[in-house]
């Protein structure tokens, strides 16, 4: 294939491109014990594991000849510069992290960052959430982000209160029915 015809992507080494969750500005990075660990983890694996693999896909690739036709080549730099961006990402975010320990919290009467709040909702029906940093909230999991404002009707709030705030499906109340931190 001619190169004119092939996108060049040496120069897309921004860190623009990665899609993480926007935290408020003049904020800091909140993060529970557990998430930092993960990220910790996952960064451990990318510079350990991952990249040195892709590295040698690709030095393997580029000695094999003509590389603006070697699928090998091509798609292990893209991948190479993949996990370079996230290396950096996850770098930032570490050094940024501030990390809470649910298990130190003093004031166990309000909900705070890592609080495990049970709601029930008008129909009687009850859920569980617990507030994390936004890069380690999964609604599916009962985990959700600080910033949502969900968690952010319930800060502050005590045992028996009842919330409001406005979700995807309108306004919506929940009553508090039980504040752990574990």
């Amino acid at each position: 294939m001619n190169k004119a015809f092939v996108k060049d992507d040496d120069a897309e080494d921004d860190d623009d491109q990665v899609q993480a969750p926007a935290i408020p500005a003049g904020t800091k990075y909140y993060i529970t014990r557990r998430g930092f660990l993960v990220l910790k983890e996952e960064l451990d694996r990318l510079v350990r594991v991952e990249r040195p693999e892709v590295v040698s896909v690709v030095s393997w690739a580029a000695s094999n000849g003509d590389r603006s036709e070697n699928g090998d080549y091509i798609y292990g730099k893209r991948r190479l510069r993949e996990i370079d961006r996230r290396i950096r990402f996850l770098i930032k975010r570490l050094e940024s992290a501030t990390v809470v320990d649910p298990k130190d919290q003093e004031n166990l009467e309000q909900v705070f960052f890592g609080a495990t709040v049970t709601v029930c909702d008008i129909e009687g029906e009850e859920a569980s959430y617990q507030i994390v940093g936004v890069d380690e909230a999964n609604a599916s999991e009962g985990r959700i982000s600080w910033i949502s404002p969900l968690a952010k009707a319930l800060f502050k709030a005590r045992l028996g209160d009842t919330v409001r705030f406005m979700s995807p499906s309108g306004p919506r109340e929940l009553d508090i029915i039980d504040i752990r931190y574990e």
